[in-house]
């Protein structure tokens, strides 16, 4: 009887400590899952709802409610000049359209430079920043960079001509850098920059402040314009450019000859029977 009582003890003093560690392992494995979802809610970034376009959209576009969704964008890398929930895209009440000034790719941000204001339209005075004004320049296949200019690209603007001689000193025609980095906004009427292979435009309009389009006018009418391309990447600034043809087929400037003064002599002739001699005397004023 002893013995079966101590049996039965030991039994239950095994089972009760396998409880407790089975218990144990269970609560164990309760906080390392609760310890590594806290640790995923702290990585979890803020976000705001943000308009993105809903397909790729073109410039001249009508921008429609159809054309955007809304998606979560992380709080703290939100784009400038983004519509949110707080400055929605179509406010409630509004019928104005909006237009599209910038091609946009789809889920790519709409931002407030990119779109018209309500009953805006889209025309090029959009794309002038203040200050500026917009001149058209004459272009052919070989001023015009061979059609491959595209509005947003940057340009050196070199003006060819002959100068007055009294200026130029009679040098020839003469090649001038006048402008650099200028902005193109439109070749011929189309402001839209993702044009299809080259274009040979007649004229191109640039985006210049006034004293430039004076510059620019006063140039065009005296002689020939050319453009150069500037890289997107580059960030240089071209200096002061001129040159002649002297300079370019490397002819000196003729130095002007200087005659040297020929000593003034005097003399008195006098007759020595049938010989006639001539003696050398003192110059006297």
């Amino acid at each position: 009887m002893r013995m079966v009582f101590g049996l039965v003890l030991i039994a239950g003093v095994a089972l009760a400590g396998g409880a407790v560690y089975m218990a144990k392992n269970y609560i164990g494995q309760y906080q390392a899952a609760l310890a590594k979802e806290r640790g995923l809610r702290e990585k979890i970034v803020p976000t705001i709802p943000v308009y993105v376009a809903e397909r790729q959209l073109k410039y001249g576009e009508v921008l429609s409610v159809e054309d955007v969704r809304k998606v979560d964008w992380p709080e703290n890398a939100i784009p400038e000049g983004a519509f949110t929930h707080e400055n929605p895209i179509f406010a409630e009440g509004e019928t104005e359209p909006r237009v599209v000034l910038r091609d946009m790719e789809k889920d790519e941000a709409i931002l407030a430079i990119k779109v018209t204001a309500p009953g805006e339209e889209a025309g090029i005075t959009s794309r002038l920043e203040r200050g500026m004004r917009a001149f058209a320049i004459k272009v052919d296949v070989a001023s015009g960079v061979s059609g491959f200019l595209r509005p947003g690209d940057r340009v050196d603007v070199y003006w060819t001509g002959r100068v007055d001689q009294s200026l130029s000193q009679n040098r020839g025609e003469v090649t001038k850098l006048i402008e650099a980095g200028v902005k193109l906004i439109a070749i011929d009427q189309n402001t839209q920059g993702s044009l299809d292979g080259a274009t040979i435009a007649q004229t191109v309009t640039v985006s210049a402040l006034p004293a430039q389009v004076a510059g620019l006018a006063q140039a065009q009418s005296t002689g020939r314009l050319s453009l150069s391309l500037v890289g997107t990447e580059d960030d240089t600034i071209a200096s002061a450019i001129e040159v002649d043809q002297r300079s370019l087929l490397g002819i000196a400037a003729e130095e002007a000859k200087v005659e040297a003064k020929e000593e003034e002599t005097c003399s008195i002739r006098t007759r020595r029977g049938a010989e006639v001699v001539e003696i050398a005397i003192p110059c006297t004023n």
